[in-house]
């Protein structure tokens, strides 16, 4: 039996064992690619009953092969990333995005220049520069950018 914890607003909430975050994609090999080299290591088995994810692709039906792959944490920590195909393309700005934090804790030109850095080091990858969003007097400078599907992601 499954217990509930009390919310920050005031009722139970069921006790949440681990979020996955899933991107819907036309090519979820090459995205989960991408973000395998932004630094989200790939799954290194399918659902636990395969010795890798290649292993369980090809055991799926051959019009169901190459329509998912993952990335997860190998220490189980953070959320496993799912890569699913759609047939519909990205249309319009993401709702919500992912925060690559390359650059926590500095300010200023030292921030830049990781920012930077790390941008160079991903468009290699085949990813897309959008514009570099200026510090102020609430925030600090971070560079929005696309991965290779156009899906938004900052370098924060």
């Amino acid at each position: 039996m499954r217990t509930t914890r009390p919310s920050l607003w005031g009722g139970g909430t069921a006790s949440v064992e681990q979020v996955q975050i899933t991107f819907d994609c036309a090519e979820p090999e090459r995205v989960a690619r991408f973000w395998c080299g932004v630094g989200l290591p790939r799954a290194a088995a399918a659902e636990g009953v395969f010795a890798t994810w290649d292993d369980f692709d090809r055991a799926r039906p051959p019009e169901k092969q190459g329509s998912a792959f993952a990335c997860a944490d190998p220490t189980g920590v953070g959320p496993r990333r799912y890569f699913q195909r759609v047939p519909e393309g990205k249309v319009v700005k993401n709702r919500l995005h992912l925060d690559v934090r390359v650059g926590t804790g500095l300010v200023g030109d030292e921030r830049l220049a990781v920012l930077e850095a790390e941008c160079a080091r991903l468009v290699a990858l085949g990813a897309t520069r959008v514009r570099l969003l200026t510090a102020d007097e609430d925030d600090e400078s971070c560079l929005v950018m696309q991965d290779v599907e156009g899906n938004e992601f900052c370098l924060d």
